[in-house]
């Protein structure tokens, strides 16, 4: 794949790339360095990539990546004393999104990544798994699993209303 090739994939990909970054990440401007350093990455590394035909799965595999390296630098950097007093819980202070979106903001990012993958940017289970790093047979089960909590966490918020 040539660096043209590549930078038509991205301009294709942008919004799976942020809907990707947006389900690890919840702060806007870190979403948006984790996007920017993986197409950095991305273009440096296209020697990389064996075949063109990977390149979607290949570039969310570095996204996901960058995501855990801006949580694990966020991470260090964290400090309590800059917090005000009030502030709520990251989950809490979504008021605004739908309830399908709380309850996947519940889900751990073993069960997150696969749902979004898979069901929001239409990857197939071979992909989500090679994305992943895991089988197939993972993949499915986390799926399943996800569902499962989905569908518990959304009964429950329907009792509640």
């Amino acid at each position: 794949m040539n660096k043209e090739k590549l930078g038509a994939l991205i301009l294709e990909s942008e919004r799976q790339l942020y809907a990707t970054a947006k389900t690890i990440l919840w702060q806007e401007a870190d979403v948006e360095d984790a996007v920017q350093e993986a197409i950095v990455k991305a273009f440096a590394g296209i020697h990389t990539l064996k075949k063109d035909k990977y390149a979607k799965t290949w570039l969310i595999r570095i996204l996901i990546n960058e995501c855990y390296n801006q949580l694990r630098k966020d991470k260090n950097i964290f400090s309590l004393d800059s917090l005000p007093e009030q502030e709520e819980p990251r989950m809490h202070a979504q008021e605004d999104y739908s309830d399908l979106r709380k309850a996947l903001s519940l889900l751990s990012d073993e069960l997150r990544i696969p749902v979004i993958l898979y069901y929001i940017n239409g990857f197939s289970v071979r992909e989500v798994s090679e994305i992943m790093e895991i089988s197939e047979g993972a993949v499915q089960k986390r799926l399943a699993r996800a569902r499962g909590k989905l569908r518990q966490s959304l009964d429950q918020e329907e009792a509640i209303s």
